[in-house]
């Protein structure tokens, strides 16, 4: 019996995506963070220096497509659970909210293994080319409907 690997499209996009977001969803409840608190710092953390809150909101909305206005929300949540701090007009994480990132990272760390695990290098290779071509692609569309 041959059995026929499903074509990518869409819909199993979409549930890979939230198949691997609900287990990083479920580690980062137990550590009182949501998804967006979470890009949001890594994306203050990985900035390398401090960012400001158009910058950082910028580099969010590039990784969510989510409004600015939300974006601007999680923010100031991170500014009130002290995970970021605002010094002068610039954004930076605190101690406690790269520790805290570092803290899910590691809880993470062995489920993404589990998870990846196993692929062959060239499966991960060209699903790579195709994911960010239908990235690239979908950002032009995103683009052209809110321009």
């Amino acid at each position: 019996m041959t059995t026929t690997a499903p074509v990518a499209d869409a819909r199993m996009l979409g549930l890979a995506h939230y198949a691997a977001r609900g287990v990083l969803e479920h580690v980062l409840a137990r550590h009182g963070l949501t998804f967006e608190q979470q890009v949001a710092l890594r994306t203050l953390v990985t900035a390398g220096t401090p960012l400001t809150a158009d910058d950082a909101v910028a580099r969010v909305r590039g990784s969510l497509k989510a409004a600015p206005v939300d974006i601007r929300a999680t923010l100031d949540e991170l500014l009130a659970e002290q995970l970021i701090l605002a010094d002068d007009a610039l954004l930076r994480p605190t101690d406690a909210g790269r520790e805290l990132l570092a803290a899910v990272g590691a809880e993470t760390a062995p489920l993404s293994a589990r998870i990846w695990g196993g692929i062959p290098d060239e499966d991960l290779a060209a699903a790579g080319r195709v994911l960010a071509l239908v990235t690239e692609r979908a950002d032009a569309q995103l683009a052209e409907l809110t321009a």
